[in-house]
């Protein structure tokens, strides 16, 4: 279970780390003209923040427990990941993008797997 959960850990801390990058440092025209339409409902501040949030959390996912330094703090960035998803799915849903509901909710399973294991039986 232990090694399941990490390499579910590295892919999400992958995946969240890119897309939070790209909304750190992509001006929001081009990521509303790049199919994240939903960008262009929000500020330009909040889309970044937004992004700093996805690759702090990512980063979260893995390097403290990696380093041995408040190995806890992995299972509150899954958490707060897994609440980043539901913010996330609501926004889609709104706006009737079923399929970024999908994909937020696949996310959400798996970061919330993440936080059960590292919160229960498999916490460090």
């Amino acid at each position: 279970m232990n090694t399941t959960l990490w390499i579910i850990a590295i892919l999400l801390a992958a995946a969240f780390a890119a897309a939070g990058a790209m909304k750190t440092v992509q001006p929001r025209e081009k990521l509303v003209a790049a199919g994240m339409a939903w960008a262009g409902d929000w500020p330009a501040g909040a889309v970044k923040a937004i992004g700093a949030a996805e690759v702090l959390g990512g980063l979260g996912l893995v390097l403290p427990a990696a380093l041995g330094v408040a190995p806890v703090l992995t299972a509150w960035a899954a958490l707060g990941l897994a609440l980043t998803m539901v913010g996330a799915a609501v926004v889609h849903a709104r706006r009737k993008e079923y399929p970024g509901i999908a994909v937020n909710l696949v996310l959400l399973v798996l970061t919330a797997t993440v936080a059960w294991g590292r919160f229960g039986p498999q916490a460090f």
